[in-house]
């Protein structure tokens, strides 16, 4: 049949049929199908090895001039070994392939192999900052997108961020090959963002103004704990009830919760020990007790972009000017610092003279401020750590009641009750 508008138009069943196929004399394999609802498409049919494909163009309405070009690709496609009805349906597979449908099967597997405090830095990345790729096919990223994405990351949140991101994302893809999801890694050949070592101490004048500035709700407990106990982040914000001992004045932060795998002993000032002393116990919806002392639903507490832009603006308001960027880790150099030697002379002279004195240095032992930190290096690593087993516990709490009480006076703006010690 040579087929145009009007012999299409004409086509019908005949009596008793319920299916019937009419095909055109001029391009192979370009036809019609009828059914009995009355249903009329135009289709594509060709054989692949010994097997016979149909595929279905569409419905006649999109009409015959654009059906029979549809129809022509299609058999140029099959002259040249190609096979688009099993393409169709590859990427009818594929669609349901998209990064964010991957990235939660990728979460769920990573999970079950890595420690608490690393899954929450995979999944906050691909969660969070992974976001703009989520509703797209993973077997189609391109090595632009993944850049595009990064160079954002390193603009908005720096550079030690983007290239984290780009290491989970790299891990991800890699994954997804395992699980023949993509045939490529588009990460690959992504050059890392030059890291620079921060060296942020925060002045006497910026730690007054992050705490007075924060709000009594987790966030504020967090990074109120963060600066008295000089502990990282993920640690605080991840601290559970069972941590804490009878007394109520150290945490026990075990092996798989630290960063270098140890287990850490931190002893609690008076003014740490009220801030967790004033969080409420609370329940999880089956009515057992919650362990995590901050935090909702199931995990610990996790809003920190959202809870620091906010404190950020807070601070602009009352000082008038935006505080010079900073970050939670901030605090943890600070209150080294502050233990040690304090601030440089020359930062010193250009305080205003009420915070001059606060911000020398309490002059608490080198190895001291490390047992502290839970740092393996310096004074405790190589053959010297290997021979001191001391964990400092007496020393760690009366350098953690020094640096509270200096903390406190800073915050109040009033002079120092404790007297930093003196080196011989």
């Amino acid at each position: 049949m040579k087929f145009t508008t009007q012999t299409i138009g004409v086509l019908k069943l005949k009596p008793g049929e319920k299916d019937a196929l009419y095909w055109d004399d001029s391009l192979p394999g370009f036809g019609v199908r009828l059914r009995e609802g009355g249903s009329k498409n135009f289709i594509f049919q060709y054989r692949i090895g010994d097997k016979q494909r149909r595929i279905t163009i569409g419905s006649t309405a999109i009409g015959l001039i654009k059906a029979r070009d549809t129809a022509k690709d299609m058999h140029a496609t099959v002259r040249l070994g190609g096979d688009p009805a099993g393409e169709k349906q590859q990427a009818r597979h594929d669609a349901g392939h998209t990064f964010r449908d991957l990235g939660k099967q990728f979460l769920e597997a990573k999970s079950k192999s890595v420690r608490p405090r690393t899954f929450a830095d995979v999944e906050r990345h691909i969660n969070k900052h992974a976001k703009p790729l989520h509703g797209l096919q993973v077997a189609k990223i391109s090595r632009g997108d993944v850049k595009a994405l990064l160079v954002g990351i390193a603009r908005n949140r720096g550079e030690v961020t983007a290239n984290r991101v780009q290491t989970t994302l790299s891990t991800f893809f890699a994954w997804c090959i395992e699980h023949s999801r993509c045939d490529l890694n588009p990460v690959v050949g992504i050059s890392r963002f030059e890291e620079q070592s921060r060296d942020r101490v925060l002045f006497p004048a910026e730690l007054r103004a992050i705490w007075k500035n924060l709000d009594t709700d987790h966030y504020g407990a967090v990074i109120k704990l963060l600066a008295l106990t000089g502990q990282r982040a993920s640690e605080m914000a991840g601290l559970r009830w069972s941590e804490i001992n009878e007394e109520g004045d150290t945490i026990d932060l075990p092996a798989e919760r630290t960063k270098n795998g140890r287990r850490h002993f931190v002893p609690l000032a008076s003014p740490a020990r009220a801030i967790i002393e004033a969080q409420p116990r609370r329940s999880e919806s089956d009515g057992a007790a919650r362990d995590l002392i901050f935090g909702l639903r199931n995990g610990p507490f996790s809003g920190w972009s959202n809870c620091k832009e906010a404190l950020d603006a807070k601070i602009e308001e009352e000082i008038g000017k935006p505080l010079a960027h900073w970050t939670p880790h901030d605090l943890r150099r600070s209150m080294s610092t502050y233990m040690g030697g304090g601030l440089g002379d020359e930062e010193i002279r250009n305080l205003p003279p009420e915070d001059r004195k606060l911000a020398e240095g309490l002059q608490i032992a080198p190895h001291v401020i490390e047992a502290v930190l839970n740092h393996v290096s310096g004074t405790k690593a190589g053959v010297h750590g290997i021979y001191n087993r001391s964990p400092y516990a007496r020393e760690k709490r009366h350098a953690l009641e020094l640096w509270a009480d200096r903390l406190m006076a800073i915050v109040e703006g009033r002079e120092t009750i404790v007297t930093p010690l003196k080196r011989a």
